[in-house]
């Protein structure tokens, strides 16, 4: 059974048809790749999948369950956690107070304390600076951030929406590195939308190419990079 399934996802907004009857299922595991130039329409799909937004049509299931209705934080407790385009910690607050902010839909305050601890643990590199404001963090590690304060709530799913967006290349290869070892050491199954279409291929098990809102090619990572008309595309092949 698919961990995460979209089933003729439609949405408009005014004359603009942003995602137009889109389809695809993800086996618990997996990585996704979803690539696409800007104005295709793939933050809107991580809207419609996380409840941010209703669809004219079609469904989301999460393990077989219909999402359909759900408001974005009940999506969240079921196991579907989101990361965003636009980076958004509360640059007053303190690295451990924007982990604890993640957290703030469980049941009591000492489940998100522990879950922050396990989440610091993992990388040093924010529980050095744990005490400090996140206003004083570097753009990756404030992608690190974010990453981080969705796994607060140990989603089974991850949506991660443009990693790589505004990094430095040494940026960039650490967060394709933590998206890994939660794929490989922790089983997380992750949906990514990224512009940067090679990158986002070769990290993919399988890729979707989406133009317009429509999903126009879609095979595996390596298939998908060796595509003549991928290349020409995104890759300047």
């Amino acid at each position: 059974m698919a961990m995460l399934e979209v089933k003729g996802l439609s949405k408009r907004y005014g004359g603009l048809l942003a995602n137009n009857d889109i389809s695809f299922a993800v086996d618990e595991g997996r990585i996704l790749g979803v690539i696409g130039p800007n104005g295709a329409g793939k933050s809107t799909l991580f809207d419609l999948i996380t409840g941010y937004q209703p669809p004219d049509a079609g469904e989301v299931f999460f393990a077989g369950k219909s999402l359909r209705g759900l408001r974005p934080d009940q999506i969240n407790r079921l196991g579907v956690g989101r990361t965003f385009q636009k980076l958004k910690p509360f640059t007053d607050m303190t690295v451990e107070e924007n982990m604890l902010m993640g957290g703030f839909l469980k049941d009591k305050p000492s489940q998100a304390w522990e879950a922050a601890e396990n989440v610091l643990q993992k990388y040093t590199r924010l529980s050095e600076r744990r005490k400090q404001k996140a206003g004083v963090l570097s753009g990756g590690e404030r992608r690190l951030l974010e990453i981080s304060r969705a796994l607060i709530m140990e989603p089974e799913v991850l949506l991660v929406d443009e990693p790589s967006i505004g990094l430095e290349p040494r940026f960039i290869q650490m967060v394709f590195e933590i998206l890994d070892d939660l794929q490989n050491k922790e089983g997380k199954t992750i949906v990514m939308v990224e512009q940067n279409a090679k990158k986002g291929l070769e990290f993919a098990d399988i890729g979707y190419v989406l133009v317009s809102g429509y999903l126009a090619m879609a095979g595996t990572g390596d298939e998908l990079l060796e595509n003549p008309e991928v290349g020409r595309l995104f890759l300047g092949g």
